[in-house]
């Protein structure tokens, strides 16, 4: 609403300003009115009534206020892309901060598998190589070449797997279940 009335009130004036320039131009024209001493704009004499300096007036004054309003306009378009471009800028860095800590936290996650992986790799070379050792350790009880030498830890027991018995018995080691030994 407010902006209305400023173009309302800019229409006035420039009617008013109209009226009294043509007016100004009109009354004063004439051999009554004339110009009594001559003077030069760039060389050029000028010679003539009141009223038709009067024009030249106005016509300088627009080609002023003209120039003026472009230079406005320009300094006003400069600003907006001056403001508009601080405004990327600002938007820019937040997604740069953004982007850099969601890389912070895809390395974290990438170190923590990796680290998780090795430590699975580890934990399963460690079962490997006591599955191997028991499976050595029933092949050579089987066969009979040299005793347990040995034992098996309690707390890392396998299950399904056996002791073998003191009573000179031999059932075997069973590395996957329980399985009678053979008879």
């Amino acid at each position: 609403m407010e902006h209305v009335m400023i173009i309302i009130l800019g229409l006035i004036i420039l009617i008013a300003a109209a009226v009294v320039a043509v007016a100004g131009i009109f009354t004063n024209t004439g051999s009554a009115h004339a110009v009594n001493g001559a003077f030069s704009v760039f060389g050029h004499h000028m010679t003539g009534s009141t009223g038709t300096l009067f024009l030249f007036g106005i016509i300088v004054g627009a080609a002023a206020m003209l120039g003026l309003g472009l230079l406005l306009v320009g300094a006003r378009r400069t600003s907006r892309r001056g403001i508009e471009a601080r405004h990327a800028l600002r938007h820019s860095r937040r997604e740069t901060v953004a982007a850099g800590k969601d890389r912070d936290d895809l390395i974290e996650q990438r170190d923590s598998a990796r680290a998780e992986s090795a430590s699975a790799g580890r934990e399963r070379d460690d079962l490997a190589q006591q599955r191997d050792d028991l499976a050595e350790q029933r092949d050579d009880l089987i066969t009979g070449q040299k005793p347990l030498t040995t034992p098996v830890p309690q707390d890392t027991e396998t299950p399904g797997t056996e002791a073998v018995p003191t009573d000179g018995t031999h059932r075997g080691l069973h590395l996957f279940g329980h399985r009678p030994a053979h008879r």
